[in-house]
C-alpha cells in the first residue's frame, strides 16, 4: 500500500469543488481530479472546471492533461494519477481526489492494472478485422483464448471485443487478469466522503441553473470552436453531456432550447448513476451539503484520519 488519500465524490453540482479546496487547505495538500472529461484541454465550461479563483491557489492535477482529439481511458488515468498522488504523498502533503466518475476512484483507489497496452499495428488491425467480419465472428475468434470474455462481451462492443483479443495474443485473458487484480490488495488506504443531497429536488435544481449558467458562459462558442480545431462530433470527448446535445443543435437536428432541456436531463440521469455508485464505498461517510455543520465534520474526520499511524 502506498499511502493515505482523501476522497471527496458524490453527483454532479454537489459543491465537491469547494469542499475539496477546503480539505486540501485544512491538510496541506493537493487536489487530484477525478472526472472522465475535464481530463480534455479546451473543454472548460461544459465540464465545469474549476476556475482559478475556486482553486484558491491549491494545485488541481489531472486537469487538462489531454487532447479533445485524443481517446482517453481509466488505465492512462490510473497511470497519471498514481504518479501524481505517489509525490504529493512522498512530498509530505495528502492526496486530496475531488470528483465523480467513480470507474477512476475505484481504479485508482485499488491500483487497478489494464495489462499491457500491446501493439498498435496489431490493434488496428483487429479493428479492421471486426469493421470488415463482424464482431460475432471476432468473438469466435477470441473464444478459444478467453471463453468467459467472449461469452460475456456483445458483438456490439466493438471497442472490448478488439482489447480481450489484442490482451489473449499477449498470453493473459482479460477474465485472468481481472481476477488478479480483484485479488491484489489495494494501492492506497483512502478516506472516502461522498457529498450528496437529502432533497434530491433541490439537486436537480442546482443542475438546472448550472446548465443555465453554462450556456450563458458560452458553451455554443466552446463547442463551436472544438469543431473548428478538427475535433470530431463522434469523438470520445464529445460524448459528454452538454457537448454532445450542442453538436445536434449547431446541426440543425434540434433547437438549442431543446437542447438545453436534454442537458438538463442528462445531467440529473447522470446524478442519479452517480448516487447509486457512490453506495458502494461502505464506510464512507455520507454527508448532506444543506447541513453546513457536516462539511465541519468531514474535515474534522478527514483530519483525523491523517493523523492516525
Amino acid at each position: 500500500m502506498s499511502g493515505k488519500i482523501l476522497v471527496i465524490t458524490g453527483p454532479t453540482a454537489a459543491g465537491k469543488t469547494a469542499l475539496g479546496v477546503q480539505c486540501a487547505k485544512s491538510l496541506g495538500g493537493q487536489v487530484i481530479s477525478a472526472d472522465s472529461m475535464q481530463v480534455y484541454k479546451y473543454m472548460d465550461i461544459g465540464t465545469a472546471k474549476p476556475t482559478a479563483e475556486e482553486m484558491e491557489g491549491i494545485p488541481h492535477r489531472m486537469i487538462d492533461v489531454a487532447s479533445p482529439m485524443e481517446d482517453y481511458a481509466v488505465a492512462r488515468y490510473v497511470e497519471e494519477a498514481s504518479r501524481w498522488a505517489d509525490r504529493i504523498i512522498a512530498e509530505g502533503g495528502v492526496p486530496v481526489v475531488v470528483g465523480g466518475t467513480g470507474l477512476y476512484i475505484e481504479s485508482l483507489i485499488r491500483g487497478i492494472t489494464f495489462g499491457p497496452r500491446g501493439d498498435e499495428e496489431l490493434r488496428r488491425s483487429l479493428e479492421a478485422e471486426y469493421d470488415r467480419l463482424g464482431g460475432q465472428e471476432l468473438l469466435e475468434k477470441l473464444r478459444p483464448m478467453d471463453p468467459q470474455s467472449a461469452a460475456r462481451l456483445h458483438p456490439n462492443d466493438k471497442k472490448r471485443i478488439v482489447r480481450a483479443l489484442e490482451l489473449a495474443m499477449t498470453g493473459q485473458s482479460i477474465t485472468e487478469h481481472d481476477e488478479e487484480s480483484r485479488a491484489a490488495p489495494p494501492r492506497y488506504e483512502a478516506k472516502i466522503v461522498v457529498l450528496g443531497f437529502e432533497d434530491r429536488q433541490e439537486l436537480y435544481g442546482r443542475i438546472d441553473r448550472r446548465v443555465d449558467l453554462m450556456l450563458e458562459r458560452g458553451l455554443i462558442s466552446e463547442v463551436e470552436g472544438l469543431l473548428e480545431m478538427g475535433v470530431s462530433p463522434k469523438g470520445t470527448a464529445m460524448q459528454a453531456i452538454g457537448y454532445k446535445e450542442t453538436v445536434w443543435a449547431l446541426e440543425g437536428r434540434i433547437s438549442m432550447e431543446e437542447a438545453a432541456e436534454l442537458i438538463k436531463q442528462g445531467s440529473r440521469r447522470y446524478a442519479k448513476r452517480q448516487l447509486t455508485w457512490c453506495r458502494r464505498y461502505s464506510g464512507a461517510l455520507q454527508i448532506s451539503r444543506e447541513k453546513s455543520t457536516k462539511i465541519a465534520d468531514a474535515l474534522q474526520a478527514s483530519t483525523d484520519f491523517f493523523r492516525e499511524s
